[in-house]
């Protein structure tokens, strides 16, 4: 399997096509044949998008929009739940099969800003587990060790990114569809705080819990990608302040001492967390100390986020499948979820949206507390191996992935931004995740302690 360290960053191929020294041309092409070495070892994309990305690029370097954008000539790829022009949103399944004829909020930002879409990558239908494996597309592979999972939903994004094909792809997160994924290849995940990234055409998502965002290799494609993805339109339904200063540009400013807990007790009861997984955070906490950072090992009271989780992702599931032009073909599995969803009201979804503001408020007064972070792992186990969920009905299915985002659906409930980085990796050589939570708002904080990190040689890189 091959692995990403050696292709150019975003940031990078950016800085040389805006200068001169390269072309959006060449770096699309050498993209595509990446994608055609690669993409069969691990089954990332749905859709190759050759020429249009070719007409793309050398309209970009005939002098057209955002040749000299942040993200100039940089070949990206795209989760399929995102509205590209030309190509079906399948949501991973057979649901849908018209092309769109706009693109969502996000992909106008990402081309105004010269980044070619070369593709669309896998998922499971409608991002409803966090292992991306469907009927439609069959099991996508991870770089690291092919029988383990490349976790999801936004799992050929990742798999594109740490299999070099493309420094950046765009991801969903609402459970910990970003994060997981990012965990389980080593890369950079930020789920960013909820109403900081245009969901448009769509007001919301999942009532509330799905955010959208990108993985990348190094935390300054992260920063970069944030400063083109920011801002809210009137479309959306939750709206924050725009940012008092570029993310790429707040890496560059010295971090004050920062408070940092972290701990390795899952949110959820009845989990406990390997002991990889437990040594992998531990080691990550002691690196940030070694930082000159306050460290304090906690044992939070979490606050259970079930009650509001399960009514916005069963009303969401309900919503979805109300979109598609076929409900008739979507998987059996996601039949039953939306037969399944009829009891989560209107009354009742509301009721959890506002029980994820009095979570949002606990984690802050009881988690956080006088910390400025809070760290801990991604998933409390290992990466699973691929085929956990076959033969599964949804019922045992959704209970089956209950361990593996009982530490992420809490931070979707309540909005807060939280970062995965790579913090070690376990006994399959399969990378894990520590996972870094702030305040609402406070995206740049992740990302400059992340990029501190970086700097220091303290990520676990292969």
């Amino acid at each position: 399997m091959h692995m990403a360290e050696s292709e150019q960053s975003a940031v990078d191929i950016a800085t040389a096509v805006r200068s001169g020294a390269t072309t959006a041309r060449t770096q699309v092409e050498a993209a595509l044949a990446r994608l055609e070495e690669r993409n069969l070892e691990v089954n990332a994309f749905t859709t190759i998008r050759r020429d249009e990305a070719m007409a793309e690029a050398d309209a970009l370097d005939a002098g057209g929009v955002g040749h000299d954008g942040l993200l100039a000539g940089v070949p990206v790829a795209v989760k399929e739940e995102y509205d590209v022009t030309g190509t079906v949103t399948t949501l991973g399944g057979c649901g849908n099969s018209t092309p769109k004829i706009r693109d969502s909020e996000a992909i106008r930002r990402l081309r105004a800003a010269g980044a070619i879409i070369i593709g669309k990558t896998t998922m499971p239908e409608f991002g409803q587990f966090p292992f991306t494996e469907s009927m439609a597309t069959g099991i996508t592979r991870n770089p690291f060790n092919p029988d383990r999972t490349v976790g999801g939903s936004s799992g050929g994004s990742a798999a594109a990114v740490a299999a070099g094909i493309v420094p950046i792809a765009l991801g969903a997160d609402g459970g910990g569809s970003i994060r997981i994924p990012a965990a389980c290849t080593g890369l950079i995940g930020l789920k960013p705080s909820r109403g900081r990234i245009s969901l448009a055409p769509n007001a919301m998502h999942w009532y509330a819990l799905v955010v959208l965002g990108g993985l990348t290799r190094t935390v300054h494609d992260s920063a970069l990608l944030l400063d083109v993805l920011a801002g809210a339109t009137e479309v959306d339904r939750f709206r924050l302040d725009p940012p008092t200063m570029s993310y790429a540009a707040g890496l560059g400013e010295p971090l004050p001492r920062l408070r940092v807990a972290w701990t390795t007790k899952p949110v959820m009861p009845g989990i406990s967390t390997q002991a990889p997984v437990a040594a992998a955070v531990e080691v990550m906490a002691r690196r940030i100390g070694a930082l000159g950072h306050r460290v304090e090992h906690v044992w939070p009271r979490w606050p259970t986020p079930t009650d509001a989780f399960v009514p916005q992702f069963y009303a969401g599931m309900r919503e979805e499948a109300k979109s598609v032009e076929h409900p008739d073909r979507l998987e059996p599995r996601t039949r039953q979820t939306v037969a399944l969803s009829r009891w989560a009201t209107p009354r009742l979804v509301d009721r959890a949206m506002r029980r994820g503001e009095a979570i949002a408020d606990a984690l802050d007064a009881r988690v956080l507390g006088d910390a400025d972070v809070l760290v801990l792992p991604v998933m409390p186990g290992i990466a699973p191996r691929v085929g956990l969920l076959d033969d599964l009905d949804t019922i045992r299915a959704q209970l089956a992935t209950v361990p593996h985002v009982a530490n992420m659906a809490i931070f979707n409930v309540s909005g807060h931004p939280a970062i995965s980085v790579p913090a070690g990796f376990d006994e399959h050589d399969v990378p894990i995740g520590a996972q870094i939570v702030a305040r609402r708002g406070r995206e740049d904080l992740l990302l400059r302690l992340a990029a501190e990190l970086e700097g220091a040689g303290a990520l676990a890189r292969s």
